[in-house]
């Protein structure tokens, strides 16, 4: 049996619920805005800034935001682990893309939440 302990204890069949999970989300949030830019021409910045002051619309992109991340990570750790073999250069390149991601997913939030 083959070992990987950059899996996080996590089964194939979770990364592939994962991807398809966040999939889904990424693909409804993306449906929502294009539709709301397409049936608001004239959007001016007070009607998309007041879109997203509501809370639904800052839980939705929350979601979003996680989704991206999650999907990303599945990803890119398979990416990484399929394609680069010395497992030093693997580890390191996980860390740097889960900083990255960690990094892309704080600002995320304090963009959507801030004051």
């Amino acid at each position: 049996m083959v070992t990987n302990i950059t899996n996080l204890g996590r089964s194939g069949l979770s990364d592939w619920l994962i991807q398809r999970v966040s999939a889904v989300i990424l693909a409804l949030y993306t449906l929502f805005i294009v539709l709301y830019l397409l049936f608001n021409p004239g959007l001016d910045y007070a009607t998309w800034s007041g879109l997203f002051a509501q809370t639904w619309m800052r839980i939705f992109s929350l979601l979003a935001l996680l989704s991206i991340a999650a999907h990303a990570w599945v990803g890119l750790w398979t990416v990484t682990t399929d394609y680069l073999k010395s497992t030093g250069v693997r580890v390191g390149a996980q860390i740097v893309i889960i900083l990255a991601i960690f990094v892309f997913l704080v600002w995320g939030i304090q963009v959507l939440w801030g004051a």
